[in-house]
């Protein structure tokens, strides 16, 4: 039996990645025939058309998206073979691919990026910012190796452990009532317009959890799309909002005219955590990231219990 190549099974990758043989060839620094004919060559192995060829691009069959799937696991155990070898054991070896939702990534992996990169000489991280959903799908189809997410979350086939406990801080315009010294509740924000992500981010959730809704009242048709946007509608006059610890510190009210003020008690809205695919050979390397990170946001941030 003849066995399809690794670097066939690269090439098709990269097909269903670009779209197109002169993009995928162009990523995998090869020739356009050179990779047309490999492509050929493994459905010839194979005995079945894999792709679709148009005159704009390349389409994949059904069967070759299976094959495609199929493909990136193998793809995926090899590299992490190469890994191992070459590593020997030393943490954090060759290519590490991290995630991470969008209210964590503008906040926290520039600093974790050069806190890794500096400590581990052999590293090359590679980082990508999505919604906690398609996060971890790229988990389990072995896409990335880790991904910073807000905890609780509970998903099938996912480890994770918890890093840090990130509170909420009200963010309210100038001159608002809520902006005034003195202790504040969550339950005080009861009659005010509360400006939320929309639907999709998990912040938003933690948030509604916080403010114990239904008591809250939505701002209603006003909701944005990233942290950045919300801060300015608060700015804007708009109604008030809950902001996480990690984006104020960060600097994302500075030159606005809003007040950002932590409640009494503290309000605990969320638990930062890294997880992985269950069974991932990278499970080491993702628990050593972890570390890495409570290092580095703690004693700032109270820890979780691991």
């Amino acid at each position: 039996m003849i066995l399809p190549s690794l670097r066939q099974l690269q090439f098709l990758d990269a097909l269903a990645r670009e779209r197109s043989f002169s993009r995928a060839a162009e990523s995998m620094h090869v020739t356009q025939p050179t990779l047309s004919t490999a492509i050929r060559e493994l459905e010839g192995i194979l005995g079945v058309q894999l792709v679709e060829r148009e005159a704009r691009g390349a389409t994949l069959t059904a069967t070759g998206a299976e094959v495609v799937d199929r493909a990136r696991s193998l793809l995926s155990d090899a590299e992490d073979l190469v890994i191992a070898a070459k590593g020997a054991g030393e943490p954090l070896y060759g290519t590490f691919r991290l995630g991470a939702i969008p209210t964590i990534a503008p906040f926290m992996l520039p600093r974790v990026m050069k806190h890794l990169k500096f400590k581990f000489d052999h590293l090359t991280l590679y980082l990508r910012e999505e919604q906690t959903a398609r996060l971890l799908d790229d988990l389990r189809a072995r896409r990335l190796d880790a991904a910073l997410i807000a905890l609780p979350y509970d998903a099938t086939g996912i480890d994770s452990i918890p890093v840090f406990d990130d509170e909420f801080l009200l963010a309210a315009p100038k001159g608002h009532p809520l902006g005034k010294d003195g202790a504040l509740q969550p339950e005080d924000l009861a009659p005010h317009d509360v400006l939320l992500l929309e639907d999709g981010h998990c912040l938003r959730d933690h948030a509604l959890s916080v403010c114990q809704m239904p008591t809250v009242r939505d701002g209603g048709e006003v909701s944005a799309t990233s942290l950045h946007t919300l801060i300015q509608m608060v700015d804007g006059g708009l109604g008030v909002s809950l902001i996480p610890k990690i984006a104020a510190d960060a600097g994302i009210g500075n030159g606005l005219d809003v007040n950002i003020r932590p409640f009494s008690p503290p309000a605990i809205g969320r638990s930062i955590g890294v997880a992985w695919r269950a069974g991932s050979s990278r499970e080491s390397d993702a628990r050593i990231v972890a570390e890495e990170i409570r290092s580095l946001f703690t004693p700032a941030y109270p820890a979780s219990a691991a």
